[in-house]
């Protein structure tokens, strides 16, 4: 596995990707600029975009803010380590290029654990956003993270396909709360531990307050469609994600009808796929459920 190896690394301001439940990440040290600097140039993404800071710890966490609110607290315990991500006002240790700029910082305890001894062993919080080229598909896999960046990881640690397959949920706590981003931890799940959350999914111009918050993102390199209704392209070699019925496109696929498990595969089957030569991937419209949010949100995003 090579996790020695991979905290030195880190530790010298090298580049690793790595597993969490979510995908797979593109850590660096989130104290040191220069570091992360590397993150934004391996994956060609914009100084306007933030990155999440991972913590092996609440003790961690806390030291990297200046508010450790009750919420805080509350949602640490019941979700970390988990996929849940929660913004705060951040200590001035945070370099201003991890937060783009802006006055917090998203922070997250991976429940994978690769992760939290790469973590740990590092001695450091690991900034890591997905480990792949800016607006592309997630990588889901040790190989779609050779596939997208290639060489420009210094050490990639494979333990397999991650589990939950969608990025986090990204909750602001500086000030009202505010679902910045849907994931598998829902907006209801959250409100019944601590009352009414806003929701802001777009970016405004400037400084997103969230990864995840461009109008397209996530994108297989296949043009993709939500069809409703089941009306798909009438030319080209097409691939159908059906939860229903399928349909006449050159290959079709049942997906699973519980959302978790069809996060779960998405990216998977889309980057397979992308590596069949199809001339587009049509999905059909998922339920429009909050258990479906962070599917939905991902899917209008890839269009």
């Amino acid at each position: 596995m090579h996790l020695t190896q991979a905290a030195k690394l880190i530790r010298e301001g090298r580049l690793v990707a790595f597993p969490t439940e979510t995908v797979y990440g593109l850590g660096a040290n989130a104290l040191d600029p220069a570091a992360v600097e590397r993150i934004f140039q391996a994956k060609g993404r914009p100084s306007t975009s933030p990155l999440i800071v991972h913590v092996d710890s609440t003790g961690m966490a806390r030291g990297l803010v200046r508010e450790w609110p009750e919420a805080a607290e509350i949602l640490a315990r019941r979700y970390w380590p988990g996929p849940l991500t929660l913004v705060l006002p951040k200590d001035p240790r945070i370099p201003d290029i991890v937060t783009a700029g802006l006055d917090t910082v998203g922070l997250r305890m991976p429940a994978h654990p690769v992760a939290l001894e790469l973590i740990r062993a590092a001695g450091v919080p690991v900034a890591a956003p997905s480990a792949n080229r800016f607006t592309e598909l997630s990588p889901t896999t040790a190989e779609h993270v050779r596939r997208s960046l290639g060489d420009a990881v210094d050490l990639i640690l494979d333990a397999g396909p991650t589990t939950v397959g969608l990025e986090s949920t990204v909750l602001s706590l500086a000030g009202t709360p505010e679902l910045l981003r849907p994931g598998m931890v829902t907006r209801e799940e959250i409100e019944s531990l601590i009352g009414p959350v806003g929701y802001c999914g777009e970016a405004a111009p400037g400084a997103h307050r969230s990864p995840g918050l461009h109008r397209k993102h996530y994108s297989p390199k296949t043009r993709l469609i939500v069809a409703a209704g089941g009306e798909l392209p009438a030319a080209g070699r097409g691939a159908y994600l059906w939860l229903t019925k399928p349909s006449e496109a050159a290959a079709c696929i049942e997906m699973p009808r519980q959302a978790r498990l069809y996060a779960a595969r998405l990216y998977r089957v889309l980057h397979d796929l992308d590596a069949g030569g199809f001339d587009w991937i049509a999905v059909e419209r998922p339920p429009q459920g909050a258990e479906w949010a962070a599917v939905n949100d991902r899917l209008r995003r890839m269009t």
